[in-house]
């Protein structure tokens, strides 16, 4: 099996944004392929998918996470894997990419933020070596 790990493009809006649907998020396209396109004009984030038989099976997304009381990481944003291609090694080389990408801007850690109901994600994430720092509960407000 033949796994690309690629840069995101704007042309992968489309199937980028039926993997994002996936996982609950259903943003138009369009408001996909802005989102893409201030990812790759931003020198502090990146975007990464999965190409097998010359189709998108999943995607990674990153970026520079600065705060006032820890010191500057990476923080992967978003992870998607095509249902139909889950326990193949594709997140796996997906993480491995944005690990690269995040040594050669001289973060010493990434982290991440994923759903309590992700029981299977957090079994992923602990499988590649990730710890598990806190349960947290997480607030928006409309504006």
């Amino acid at each position: 099996m033949k796994i690309i790990i690629r840069q995101m493009t704007a042309a992968d809006a489309k199937e980028v944004n039926l993997l994002s649907a996936q996982l609950g998020y259903p943003l138009s396209i369009e408001q996909t392929l802005q989102n893409i396109n201030a990812v790759l004009q931003s020198k502090y984030h990146t975007a990464y998918v999965a190409e097998y038989e010359s189709e998108i099976v999943g995607w990674i997304g990153a970026s520079q996470a600065i705060m006032i009381e820890v010191m500057p990481h990476c923080e992967i944003n978003g992870l998607v894997i095509d249902k139909d291609h889950h326990g193949k090694g594709i997140g796996k080389l997906l993480v491995d990419k944005v690990k690269q990408w995040a040594k050669e801007n001289n973060y010493s850690k990434v982290g991440l933020h994923c759903n309590v109901k992700r029981t299977e994600a957090h079994l992923f994430y602990e499988h590649l070596g990730f710890t598990a720092l806190k349960l947290q509960t997480n607030f928006v407000i409309n504006i």
